[in-house]
Order: structure tokens, then sequence, then C-alpha cells
């Protein structure tokens, strides 16, 4: 091989292969698929993990451990200093009041966990499902409460909608 032989029938762009253009083209009649079969039907697709028969490499490795992902609990994350920066005075904080500022959304978790990031300067009396430690910690330092109180969920979101109509 010479040094202008390198980059010899090389494009920037490679042509498309056209089938079914007549027995000339090289990929008339058949249009490069075979006879017969599955792969030569319209429509034809073959699954990321097909291995042409053979057991896929997912169903050939033994299995190991446990996936609890049915039963696992979503928790909505607040931390001590958004609650110190978002109520300007203290007072009981329940899922209502974190609602009515914007830190829950939604009804797609299983509760509210106060985290301990960030200063609490105000005695808050904060209702929810789950604490860390160093959250229930430094409100008793500041003189609040971290109360454990059970997650309704959507029960909850009824009982909001049905209220002002009564």
């Amino acid at each position: 091989m010479q040094i202008h032989d390198v980059h010899q029938g090389i494009q920037k762009y490679k042509k498309r292969k056209r089938v079914g253009r007549g027995v000339g083209s090289g990929h008339g009649k058949t249009s490069s698929k075979g006879h017969k079969g599955h792969s030569s039907r319209q429509g034809f697709k073959i699954g990321a993990l097909f291995e042409g028969g053979q057991i896929t490499l997912a169903r050939r490795v033994p299995k190991r451990g446990f996936f609890n992902g049915a039963f696992k609990k979503h928790y909505v994350l607040v931390n001590l200093g958004e609650l110190d920066s978002f109520f300007p005075e203290a007072g009981v904080v329940d899922e209502a009041a974190l609602r009515a500022k914007g830190l829950v959304k939604g009804y797609a978790h299983d509760g509210i966990k106060i985290l301990g990031d960030g200063e609490v300067t105000k005695a808050f009396e904060v209702r929810a499902t789950k604490f860390s430690a160093s959250a229930a910690a430094k409100l008793e330092a500041a003189g609040g409460k971290a109360v454990v109180a059970p997650y309704v969920g959507k029960v909850a979101k009824q009982d909001e909608a049905e209220t002002p109509g009564s």
C-alpha cells in the first residue's frame, strides 16, 4: 500500500444500499433478505437481546440477590434549611403548610422525610413521616419538636377536594 492509496474509496457519507431495483443492481429480487423465513418478511424487527436462538445473556447469567422495587418507599426530602427560609415565624409545619409553600408537590410518594441539612433558628413543631437523627436533634436544640405523623396521601387530597364544596 502506498501513502496515496490510504483514503482511496473512503467518503464522508456512505451511500445507502438501494434494494429492490432489479437483478442488475445486485440487490434485486429478494432485496438481500434471502428466501423465506421470518427475516425475509415485511415489518420484521429483531429484538435487542436476540442471539440467533441461543439463550440470551440475561437468561444465562445466574440471578443473585433480591429486588424489592415493587414495595420500595419513596419519600419527599425536605431540608431544615429550607424550612428556616420558607417559614418566617415559628409554628406548626405539616404537610398542608409544606404544600402551600411548594416544598411538597404531587401524591406519588409515601411520605415526607425531614433531613438535617442547614440550620434552624426558629422553634418549629414539624409533623412528618420520618426524620433523620441530625434533623431531630437540631429541631430539639432550637426549642422545637419533631412529631412523627403517619402519611395519609391520597385520602388527604380527597378531603381537600370535598371540604370547599361542603
